[in-house]
């Protein structure tokens, strides 16, 4: 397994530098393998994180569990917060885990030279101990796995737009196959035409899905 050091070089490598959430990120990637008893970085796909905000923290996260949006065992739901929810696709065993809420005060104690605030966390989230960083609790998930995975090669057509659905996202709507675009749960609306007549009363659009 790579050391902490080695990690951290990669997750600099892919974010161009090396932040506090970063450190998070790897540290707390490690510490969920270790909950769970999986090896990380993994090879396979067998750990599922579900990481509650995007930016440099998902960076640290991703080199350290080796998951990824690419590979489906990444998905981000955006709360806003540095925490993420770490998943054994085959026991279905969860555990969410977040930063101490003391975890900023205590990174000035273990970064006593520090000349600022963000080299405090910097330099104090590298070398604090786990239960001084970290809290977690063991989580069900509120949502069917099976589902999220889905089936590989799975595929239809919407019979509105016309579009491919992939992943089992299709919904039925009146006996009708839709994508959740046609369905009314878009995220945009055209820009270079006018809306059909018979698009209806659109359904308001949620800032995010977990499938």
């Amino acid at each position: 397994m790579p050391t902490l050091e080695e990690l951290l070089r990669l997750s600099a490598e892919r974010h161009q530098h090396l932040c506090p959430r970063q450190v998070l990120g790897v540290r707390m990637g490690l510490l969920a393998g270790r909950l769970l008893g999986l090896p990380v970085p993994q090879k396979d796909k067998r750990m599922l994180v579900i990481v509650e905000t995007d930016g440099c923290f998902t960076d640290g996260l991703a080199v350290a569990t080796g998951c990824s949006v690419g590979r489906r065992s990444m998905r981000v739901v955006d709360f806003g917060k540095v925490a993420a929810t770490f998943v054994d696709t085959e026991t279905c065993r969860a555990v969410r885990i977040v930063p101490h809420h003391e975890s900023r005060q205590r990174a000035k104690i273990y970064a006593p030279d520090a000349t600022s605030r963000w080299e405090a966390y910097l330099l104090g989230y590298q070398v604090m101990p786990e239960d001084e960083l970290f809290t977690f609790r063991n989580v069900r998930l509120r949502f069917s796995l099976q589902q999220l995975l889905s089936r590989d090669r799975y595929r239809v057509n919407c019979e509105a737009c016309g579009e491919e659905i992939i992943n089992e996202r299709e919904v039925l709507v009146e006996g009708r196959v839709l994508c959740r675009g046609c369905a009314g749960e878009n995220y945009y609306e055209w820009d270079d035409e006018p809306p059909h007549e018979d698009e209806g009363e659109r359904l308001p659009v949620g800032l995010f899905m977990l499938f």
